[in-house]
């Protein structure tokens, strides 16, 4: 049995059709940026979070920036996010002048320590970014409750969380901003890059809407210096496509999750994803904490199952930081994880049959290593 760590055109051939129909319709109407496409995605993503405004953007990174800049963050500014996440996220606060402030994972999750959160907080500190990290929400109350404390702006990162639900809220509409990406291999994957951006304030919406378009609103008339982030009209097309399945994506993520969750429960060496009260996780990635991590994957692979690490190294240990002087040592929790943890196939397209195979494949791996 072949496994894939994720396989796009199982993925899609249900919607084939349908996303070869909206390509051509592109293509016909000869309007490949902004136009009807855009703005019927973009209301219909509104629609869909229960949230007024959505603005589409050509990444999740550049829509992390642009919230970031619309929100007047640069030189002199800190902004607080977590260690343990793709460079993106750290990368759009130190692109705007302002400096990045990392925390370690809390002891029981994946996501930030929000203790640690607040214990870093200066006044310098003018904003923090949760990240709802492999579709599993932040403790939102908890984090709001900090952000007004502090009068902090709270963006949350739902990159790899887009349907994940805190107390029945979808991530994404409880911050002054949400931030969200459509990466082939997302929940919501597009067929190359892109993004989008929420805000509740109407007058921030509108400076990250003018900030991606070049500081505009009007064709000839720019407010202030912007930058070209625009999603493609084919993108948004296609992802009209797609968003109307996403929340049964979702579910069965779910089921491939608990299915593992059953699988592995009895496997000492192997520790999975716990899920915080009052969230509705959904599982852009299946993630474990295991020993002998590397000789697992190879045992894996020669059993034909594919499987990633995310992330091999916590951002202090990246060259790109080295410069903040925060070598090994500095976040135990995030270090420890990137040396243990291993992502195994994880999509709604996942069969029992499949994930029986892969626990099967990693006990058989235990036993072994524990003779």
């Amino acid at each position: 049995m072949k496994v894939r760590f994720v396989d796009l055109n199982k993925m899609h051939e249900p919607i084939k059709e349908e996303l070869h129909n909206a390509a051509i319709r592109v293509i016909d109407s000869a309007n490949y940026i902004g136009g009807t496409e855009v703005e019927l995605f973009e209301k219909e993503m509104a629609r869909w979070l229960g949230t007024e405004n959505v603005c589409s953007c050509g990444c999740a990174t550049d829509g992390l920036f642009a919230v970031l800049k619309a929100m007047g963050i640069g030189p002199g500014d800190e902004v607080i996010t977590t260690v343990h996440t793709a460079i993106a996220t750290a990368e759009a606060i130190t692109l705007t002048g302002a400096q990045v402030v990392f925390c370690d994972l809390a002891e029981d999750s994946f996501n930030l320590d929000l203790d640690q959160v607040e214990k870093k907080i200066t006044t310098r500190t003018r904003a923090f970014i949760p990240v709802h990290l492999y579709g599993h929400p932040v403790e939102m109350d908890r984090a709001l409750s900090i952000a007004k404390k502090y009068g902090l702006f709270l963006v949350e990162d739902c990159a790899q969380a887009q349907g994940a639900k805190y107390k029945g809220k979808k991530v994404g509409t409880m911050g002054d901003a949400g931030v969200f990406s459509f990466f082939p291999s997302k929940n919501l994957g597009g067929f190359g890059d892109g993004g989008a951006v929420t805000a509740r304030d109407a007058s921030l919406f509108r400076k990250i809407k003018m900030f991606v378009n070049h500081g505009r609103e009007g064709k000839f008339d720019h407010e202030f210096e912007g930058m070209n982030s625009r999603l493609d009209a084919i993108q948004a097309a296609l992802l009209r496509v797609c968003l109307p399945n996403l929340d049964t994506w979702n579910e069965g993520r779910r089921r491939v999750a608990a299915e593992y969750d059953e699988g592995l429960k009895d496997i000492s060496q192997v520790r999975t994803s716990k899920v915080i009260p009052d969230t509705e996780p959904v599982y852009h990635l299946y993630v474990i904490i295991t020993p002998h991590r590397d000789a697992l994957i190879k045992h894996l692979q020669d059993n034909g199952i594919e499987s990633g690490i995310h992330y091999p190294r916590s951002l202090n240990l990246q060259p790109a930081y080295q410069h903040l002087n925060q070598g090994r040592g500095s976040y135990p929790r995030a270090e420890y994880a990137c040396d243990h943890m291993l992502s195994l196939p994880m999509s709604h397209v996942v069969t029992r049959e499949e994930i029986k195979f892969v626990c099967e494949s990693i006990s058989e791996f235990y036993s072994k290593n524990d003779r």
